[in-house]
């Protein structure tokens, strides 16, 4: 049993710079991402470090898969592609796509309820947004808009944005960014507030 975990633990190492390189991602950006030094990160990648869960549950959040993806059988040549789905502040995002350093495709499901207050961001990049289903509001800048199934939008995003549902109901949107957008989106820490609950 234990030569069954010692060969799970070792294909770990390449199966994390696999999963950086498909990404496109730096050892300096997915040290920022997780708060793991880029020497841990190095180490961990060439074998020469023993993984922990500390260390693979941010790196598992980071790639968007799961820990079965990193610890479990190495890939069999089957060429569909597994991605899990992310929530994300009662908002679910399921990859479509995977490529490096290019354009991502995401459907965004809204929860009844979910981002209620709109909180107004911004990060570098561009996005693009379709309705499916429901309604979706978007607070772009000094913009207030509600967009309907069939109606899109595309803007930049260092203007200051935000979207959420409408009157709590659920709502479906196919989005696509760039590597900005993604990390925005996946990584977002809620801001803290202070004791007189200010952001």
């Amino acid at each position: 049993m234990e030569s069954d975990l010692g060969r799970a633990l070792g294909a770990v190492g390449p199966r994390l710079r696999e999963l950086r390189r498909k990404r496109d991602t730096t050892l300096a950006e997915l040290s920022s991402q997780t708060g793991i030094s880029v020497s841990t990160l190095s180490r961990l990648e060439s074998g020469a470090r023993r993984p922990t869960l500390e260390l693979l549950l941010p790196l598992a959040q980071a790639h968007g898969v799961t820990l079965d993806d990193l610890v479990g059988a190495p890939p069999t040549g089957d060429p569909r592609i597994h991605l899990r789905p992310v929530t994300r502040q009662g908002m679910i995002m399921i990859p479509l796509t995977r490529r490096a350093g290019g354009i991502q495709a995401y459907k965004l499901v809204f929860s009844p309820g979910g981002r209620a207050e709109p909180d107004p961001r911004t990060h570098e990049g561009y996005e693009w947004m379709y309705v499916l289903n429901g309604r979706l509001r978007l607070v772009l800048g000094e913009q207030d808009l509600v967009l309907s199934p069939g109606e899109a939008a595309e803007f930049d995003t260092r203007l200051p944005h935000w979207f959420g549902t409408v009157d709590g109901e659920p709502a479906e949107v196919l989005s696509l960014f760039g590597r900005q957008g993604e990390r925005a989106h996946l990584r977002a820490r809620p801001r803290r507030r202070n004791a007189s609950g200010d952001a």
